[in-house]
């Protein structure tokens, strides 16, 4: 059926309002109703015994007298009206489900269209179901889903609470073409997304975050730079009185910390700025991906970390492995 050459008939309008009332273009809906009555015409003629070949060619029309669907074959003999006695009842409701469907489809592809545009974005959510493979989460006008890689390990969300969510990315399953939008708590990219909400300079950019390293759910270090002369990145992303770090944390479980540290060009510099809270560290060599440091004996626990946790980070962020002593 072609929108050009459909007749206005009740059931034009109709279609016409839907597209408009929804934002749906009408050679959509029509195209969709079309393979819907073709696929209802072969069913109900293999229930009457008459097989149809897969090679046919078919057409729907609207009569304009009646505003009732007819079938037309295609054959090189010509065009044949091929509907079958009492198919109006039949295309009455194959058209209404293919509206319906092609409507709740179309509109899926928008949203998804829609969330497509924001990927690396946060986005608000309520948890609505609860798996040991995934979160389904409310988004909007639809739904995303929160995999279990993509959660906070031990990070337990009752149903029904709003959290902030990260959208990752749209998956597309390869055998049912059905998209899914990701959500993420985990990501490093989630911690970068709230800093540019809670601090102005890392918004407009006078602030940089140069690199991430993320334990979730227990600690991560932020590395920042500035673009602009005086502006202080460090002192802006914790804000006064810590403020904007406590906006941060906010949207955080209650145990994960954060670091933010000063990023540096200088390998050395920024291992040292790397270990924070230690603050007396010395970088004895670099050497094959091994940085060796030292700091005071009454600063090593601190710059060790809980269960190795701090230096790990530390080499995490530097991209080197960092080995701790005491200084002699």
């Amino acid at each position: 059926m072609d929108v050009k050459r459909l007749p206005k008939t009740e059931f034009a309008a109709a279609v016409a309002q839907i597209a408009g009332e929804r934002n749906i273009d009408v050679q959509e809906i029509l195209d969709a109703i079309e393979a819907g009555l073709i696929s209802a015409y072969k069913r109900d003629q293999k229930e009457h015994g008459v097989i149809v070949s897969d090679e046919a060619v078919f057409e729907v029309e609207i009569l304009p007298d009646t505003g009732s669907f007819s079938i037309f074959e295609i054959a090189e003999t010509g065009r044949k009206n091929v509907t079958p006695p009492g198919f109006g009842r039949i295309a009455a409701v194959t058209a209404k489900q293919v509206i319906d469907q092609g409507i709740h489809e179309a509109e899926k592809t928008m949203v998804i269209d829609e969330y497509s545009r924001k990927l690396g974005s946060l986005v608000n959510g309520f948890i609505i179901k609860s798996d040991p493979y995934r979160l389904t989460v409310g988004i909007g006008k639809t739904e995303g889903v929160c995999p279990k890689d993509e959660q906070i390990r031990n990070e337990n969300i009752p149903l029904g609470t709003k959290k902030l969510f990260l959208l990752k990315a749209i998956h597309e399953d390869p055998e049912t073409g059905r998209k899914d939008i990701i959500l993420s708590r985990r990501d490093p990219e989630f911690i970068k997304q709230l800093f540019i909400r809670e601090v102005p300079e890392v918004g407009n950019r006078s602030v940089t975050v140069d690199k991430i390293a993320r334990e979730a759910g227990q600690r991560a270090k932020v590395a920042v730079s500035s673009t602009q002369p005086g502006v202080d990145p460090v002192g802006s992303c914790i804000g006064q009185k810590g403020s904007r770090i406590q906006a941060v944390l906010n949207e955080l479980p209650m145990e994960e910390k954060v670091d933010v540290v000063a990023f540096a060009k200088s390998q050395s510099q920024f291992i040292s700025n790397a270990m924070s809270p230690a603050q007396n560290v010395k970088v004895v060599s670099i050497k094959d991906g091994l940085a060796l440091v030292e700091v005071p004996e009454s600063e090593l626990a601190l710059a060790i970390g809980s269960g190795g946790e701090n230096v790990r980070l530390a080499g995490l962020l530097v991209e080197l492995e960092i080995k701790v002593q005491a200084a002699k």
